[in-house]
């Protein structure tokens, strides 16, 4: 990937952050992508890797944002060869309880700005006559819970578009994919778990188990890195093949 450039949202901590790292590691460029402190985050990712990153605070729910950021980009870096969409927000509510501001937010984060970022990337991925496209779905996209219609929702609708843009760039040398994990160990599951280990006076190892057997067979989180490696194959010559497809990343969850 030595001389591409990608572009991740959402990508100063958690999963966003280690497939950047998987990408960098892997030889691309890295535009570095999020709301909270990326020049921070882009510095440690340039000295550790020795790339060249950028790093990009853009507020996603504003198309016009989005849309200067990407021309900057594309005259800067020429193309943005990978595309991983991966920025998210979510709240917590029942339906009739759900603040619409939280909707309008949800949609234009977790859907449009998916959109708008394929849409101004697709060009120059055609002349190139490659480029890879990623979009980060959810094991709900595939199913629901509770108190959650705006991640729901726009998880599910992310499968819809991926297979429209896979359709439409088939031939062009451009693939488009999700990947659907479980379980992450995300600072607020963990919180959430040991707080439940503390309310019920249990071990946290416990805790956790009980809680990750409820969903995934294995009771294990999914690794942020094996996430990160699965986008990287996706983006080698192995997977030149594989578009439209939503991968499973969830220690059998889908299946249970």
């Amino acid at each position: 990937m030595k001389g591409k450039w990608a572009l991740v949202t959402g990508a100063t901590a958690g999963l966003g952050l280690a497939i950047a790292e998987g990408l960098a590691g892997a030889g691309a460029n890295i535009i570095l992508h999020d709301l909270i402190a990326p020049k921070q985050a882009a510095d440690a990712l340039r000295s550790r890797f020795g790339l060249e990153v950028i790093a990009a605070g853009v507020d996603l729910s504003q198309r016009d944002a989005i849309e200067a950021m990407m021309a900057d980009l594309l005259d800067r870096c020429g193309a943005i060869d990978i595309l991983v969409n991966n920025a998210v927000v979510r709240h917590f509510a029942a339906v009739e309880q759900f603040a619409p501001e939280h909707w309008d937010q949800a949609l234009a984060v977790n859907l449009s700005a998916p959109f708008h970022l394929i849409r101004l990337a697709l060009p120059t991925m055609k002349q190139r006559g490659w480029g890879r496209i990623i979009n980060m779905g959810s094991i709900y996209s595939s199913r629901a819970v509770e108190d959650r219609i705006d991640y729901v929702t726009t998880k599910t609708a992310i499968l819809g578009m991926t297979r429209a843009v896979a359709i439409e760039t088939a031939r062009s040398g451009i693939t488009c994919n999700t990947l659907c994990p479980g379980t992450l160990p995300t600072p607020a599951i963990l919180n959430k778990i040991a707080t439940m280990a503390s309310s019920s006076g249990r071990p946290v190892e416990d805790m956790t188990r009980e809680y990750l057997g409820e969903r995934q067979p294995t009771q294990r989180f999914i690794g942020m890195d094996a996430v990160a490696a699965v986008v990287v194959f996706l983006c080698g010559p192995a997977a030149n093949d594989i578009t439209g497809a939503s991968l499973p990343i969830d220690g059998g969850w889908s299946v249970a």
